[in-house]
């Protein structure tokens, strides 16, 4: 946990996509971890056109950090593969729909999705549970410059989904959806996805709940179990077929906001959801309970490090 928190903390300065990805390296050679990283050109062609949208505004490159565990000897189901997904925004101005100014140093926090992924594959590695495990981040940079992408664009993500964007700081479920496609692709039959999504969940969970949101009613249920073992409070929201119809395009396969203001966290997963194929999924957006604006007898001010511990209970019941 004080690995992610460390990671969080950084300025963004120092902590870009490159050195995201070159600490993740590091620690999965200390920890007994495979670790591929996939840099723009590896991503072009497996035609990531939904991340690399986010990232062409920067000049930092985009990267795809791939954590693998496997256990000498697995006690798993035969083909089970859980999957970690993080959204690891490093800095999010919110490209060419820009935030105000007022609070925008915290958007060095967007990477926590991700720093999250990285410390729960870290205690994996030292833990060395029977089960593998495999953690996805998209560390990307989303800046506005004569490059970016502007509202009105239309994008194509790698399972080949058309999507309109109507909001450049809708940016999350941009690169996640790239993102858990590429884990199903890589075997995954689980996926957990984690990210500061949305301003929505603060609004109606405040930092006392993460939201957990998924299609597999049994794999929310256990995140709720796993996470009050583990001290931490999960509440569900539906993803009903009557949210997606909100995000359907007039001149693409999905538009990447829709309702206004109505739903907005249920929103945001139901799009990321649209590029889940067969797997059971997860979502969990943590921007209320990421970081914290005061100290607490448990918990230090700053980056909290959150479904660290969930995430490793879950872990732990799979073997």
């Amino acid at each position: 946990m004080n690995f992610a928190r460390d990671l969080a903390n950084e300025p963004r300065n120092i902590l870009h996509p490159t050195e995201m990805a070159k600490r993740a390296e590091k620690m999965a050679k200390e920890v007994g971890l495979k670790c591929e990283i996939l840099d723009e050109k590896q991503m072009a062609k497996l035609e990531m056109g939904s991340l690399l949208s986010v990232s062409i505004g920067s000049e930092q490159p985009a990267k795809l950090i791939v954590l693998k565990y496997e256990p000498k000897k697995s006690t798993g189901k035969k083909g089970e593969l859980l999957a970690i997904v993080g959204k690891g925004i490093t800095f999010d101005t919110g490209g060419i729909s820009i935030k105000p100014a007022e609070g925008m140093d915290a958007m060095k926090y967007d990477m926590s999705g991700g720093a999250t992924v990285i410390g729960t594959m870290r205690a994996i590695g030292l833990l060395k549970p029977s089960v593998p495990v495999l953690g996805i981040v998209a560390a990307v940079e989303n800046m506005p410059d004569g490059k970016a992408s502007r509202p009105s664009d239309v994008v194509t993500a790698s399972n080949g989904k058309t999507i309109e964007i109507l909001n450049t700081d809708a940016e999350g479920r941009l690169v996640l959806a790239d993102a858990v496609a590429y884990a199903e692709k890589e075997g995954a039959t689980r996926i957990v996805d984690m990210a500061t999504l949305t301003g929505a969940v603060i609004i109606a969970l405040g930092d006392l709940n993460t939201a957990v949101l998924g299609n597999d009613q049994a794999l929310v249920d256990e995140i709720i179990a796993c996470g009050k073992e583990a001290g931490e409070n999960f509440w569900q929201l539906p993803v009903s077929k009557e949210y997606s119809k909100m995000i359907k395009s007039d001149i693409a396969d999905l538009k990447n906001i829709g309702g206004g203001r109505k739903a907005g966290t249920i929103i945001g997963a139901v799009f990321i959801q649209e590029f889940i194929k067969d797997a059971k999924w997860a979502h969990l957006d943590i921007a209320g309970t990421a970081w914290s604006d005061e100290a607490k007898p448990h918990q230090a001010k700053g980056p909290t490090a959150v479904a660290v511990r969930t995430l490793l209970k879950l872990v732990e019941k799979s073997q």
